[in-house]
C-alpha cells in the first residue's frame, strides 16, 4: 500500500508532542494532546474498515531501508493479531487524556509530552516487522513511563518507579541477547518474517525459549517475576495504570504470539506443559491476592495477574479455541481493566483514599458512577454476556483439550473473581449513603461519561456479537497454529 497509514498513526502523536513544546497555556495543552489523540484514533477506523480478513498475511505494510550494513529495515505491518491491539492503544491515548484533565495540575505540559510519546512508542511495537525496530520501540517505552510514574504518581512513586524500570530493563537485556544470538543463527536478518521461516535446532530453540520468557514474563507479568506490577499500579496516576493495564501487560503476551510460537515452534510445544502450569499459578495466586486487598488499586492491579494468567493459558494450549480465546481477552483484558483503573481513579479525585473500609453507598451518591462500576465489574468476573465471558470460556475450552487437570485448577481463579469483585462492589456502592457523608462526591461530568462510554460499548458489543473481533483474529491464529504444530505434523 502506497499510502503510509501506519506511520501517520505511530508518528502522530510524536509530532503533537513536539507541538506541544511551544505551547504555554494548560488547558491549550490539555485540549491539543486531545484532539492529536483522538484523531490518531479516527485514523484506525480506515485500518480496520479496510483490513481484509479473509488473510494471514501482513496488510498495510511498509519498507524502507535503515541501516543496510546490518541488513534493518524501517518495516511495519499489522495482522489479524495486532490490528485490535493499535486500535486499542490508539482507543485509550485519548481516554488517558481525558482521565488527567483535572487529575494532573502540575508540570501539565510534561505530562502530555510524556503520554503521546508512550503512545507512539506502543502503536510502533505492535507494527513493527524488523526485529530490531521492535526492540527500539519496546525498550524507548521505559523512559516515559518512568516518568509517568516517578514524577506524577503516588507518595512512593520514586520507588514503584525504579522497581519497574529494574524488572523490565532486566528482562529486555536478555531479550536483547536473544535477538542478537537470533541474528547470526538466523540467517544475519532482523526481519521479523524471515526468522519465522528460519529452521533453527531444538537446543538452540530452547535457549532463546527462555531468554525471550524472561522478557516476556515481566511483561505480562507471570508469578514470580509479578511483583513490580501493585507498586507501579498504586504509585501511577490514574493515566499510567490505565496505560499499564490496557497496553503494556499485553506486550509480554504478544511477544509470545509474535516471537516464541511461530520462531521458536519446537520449544513452543515441548515447554507448553510448563507455561500452562505458569499460567494455573498467576491465575489461583493472583485470585488470592486479589482477594485479601483493601486497596482498590491493589485490588485491580492483583486481579490483573490472574487475568493475564488466562491469556497465557490460552496462547499455549495451543489449539483453536484456546488461541483465538486468548488474543480476544488479551484485548478484553485492556478494555475491562483499563476501566476499572479509571473508575478508582475518578473516586479517588473525589475522596482521595483507595481503602474499600472508607466507602459505603456510593450508589446513593452517585448512580451513574456506579452503573458504570457495575458493568465493568461484572465485566471483570466474566458474566455471560459480556465482553470476558467469550473469552475465558474460549480459553478454557481449549486448556480442557490441551491440559484437563490444569484447566480444572485454573477455574478456581473465575470462583476467586467472583468473590473478589463482588465483595468489593458490594462493600463500596451499596449500603447505607456513608460516604456522601464523610466525602464530598458529585457523579461523572460529562468529560467522565465520554471517557467510559467507549469502553462500555465495547464490554456489551464484544459480550452479546464477537464474531466481527473474532473474524479479524481468525486466519492469522490459524495461521500461527500451522506455524507451531507443522513442526512435529501435529493438529
Amino acid at each position: 500500500m502506497d499510502f503510509p497509514l501506519l506511520s501517520i498513526i505511530i508518528f502522530l502523536p510524536a509530532a503533537g508532542a513536539l507541538v506541544l513544546l511551544f505551547l504555554r497555556d494548560d488547558l491549550a495543552i490539555r485540549r491539543v494532546a486531545l484532539g492529536v489523540t483522538f484523531a490518531d484514533f479516527l485514523l484506525c477506523f480506515p485500518l480496520l474498515l479496510g483490513f481484509d480478513t479473509s488473510t494471514h498475511e501482513m496488510q498495510f505494510t511498509e519498507t524502507h531501508t535503515w541501516i543496510p550494513g546490518l541488513g534493518i529495515r524501517y518495516a511495519l505491518g499489522v495482522d489479524g493479531i495486532s490490528v485490535l491491539f493499535v486500535f486499542l492503544a490508539a482507543l485509550l491515548g485519548w481516554i488517558c487524556v481525558l482521565a488527567s484533565w483535572r487529575a494532573i495540575e502540575t508540570m501539565v505540559k510534561e505530562f502530555m509530552v510524556s503520554l503521546l510519546a508512550m503512545q507512539t512508542l506502543m502503536l510502533g511495537v505492535f507494527s513493527a516487522l524488523d526485529l530490531f525496530l521492535f526492540y527500539v520501540f519496546w525498550e524507548a517505552m521505559l523512559v516515559p513511563m518512568y516518568a509517568i510514574i516517578g514524577i506524577w504518581g503516588g507518595a512512593r512513586r520514586v520507588y514503584a518507579a525504579f522497581k519497574f524500570f529494574l524488572y523490565t530493563l532486566a528482562g529486555s537485556v536478555l531479550f536483547l541477547v536473544g535477538i542478537i544470538v537470533l541474528y547470526f543463527q538466523g540467517g544475519k536478518t532482523f526481519d521479523i518474517l524471515a526468522l519465522m521461516q528460519a529452521d533453527l535446532p531444538f537446543a538452540l530453540q530452547s535457549w532463546l525459549f527462555f531468554a525471550f520468557l524472561v522478557a516476556f514474563a515481566v511483561k505480562v507479568p507471570m508469578v514470580p517475576v509479578h511483583t513490580w506490577l501493585p507498586d507501579a499500579h498504586v504509585e501511577a496516576p490514574t493515566a499510567g495504570s490505565i496505560i499499564l493495564a490496557g497496553v503494556l501487560l499485553k506486550m509480554g503476551a504478544y511477544g509470545f504470539l509474535r516471537f516464541s510460537l511461530p520462531i521458536l515452534p519446537e520449544a513452543s510445544v515441548y515447554y507448553s506443559t510448563f507455561m500452562l502450569l505458569l499460567s494455573a499459578v498467576a491465575i489461583v495466586y493472583g485470585g488470592f491476592l486479589a482477594l485479601a486487598q483493601d486497596d482498590l488499586k491493589k485490588l485491580v492491579a492483583y486481579s490483573s495477574i490472574s487475568h493475564m494468567g488466562f491469556v497465557t493459558l490460552g496462547i499455549f494450549a495451543l489449539n483453536g479455541q484456546g488461541l483465538g480465546g486468548g488474543i480476544l481477552q488479551m484485548f478484553n483484558h485492556g478494555v475491562t481493566t483499563g476501566a476499572l483503573f479509571l473508575f478508582v481513579g475518578l473516586i479517588y479525585e473525589r475522596t482521595h483514599t483507595r481503602s474499600i473500609a472508607d466507602y459505603g453507598g456510593l450508589m446513593k451518591a452517585a448512580p451513574i458512577y456506579t452503573v458504570f462500576l457495575g458493568l465493568f465489574t461484572l465485566s471483570s468476573m466474566a458474566l455471560p454476556g459480556l465482553n470476558s465471558f467469550v473469552g475465558e470460556l474460549l480459553i478454557l475450552s481449549g486448556a480442557f483439550a490441551a491440559r484437563p487437570v490444569i484447566a480444572a485448577i485454573s477455574i478456581l481463579g473465575a470462583l476467586l473473581a467472583a468473590a473478589y469483585l463482588l465483595s468489593m462492589f458490594r462493600r463500596v456502592a451499596l449500603g447505607a449513603a456513608e460516604v456522601g457523608e464523610r466525602f464530598r462526591i458529585w457523579d461523572l461530568t460529562r468529560r467522565e461519561v465520554a471517557a467510559a462510554l467507549p469502553l462500555a460499548v465495547l464490554v456489551i458489543w464484544i459480550g452479546l456479537y464477537p464474531k466481527p473481533f473474532l473474524t479479524i483474529i481468525g486466519a492469522s491464529a490459524e495461521h500461527l497454529l500451522e506455524q507451531v504444530h507443522g513442526v512435529e505434523g501435529a493438529e
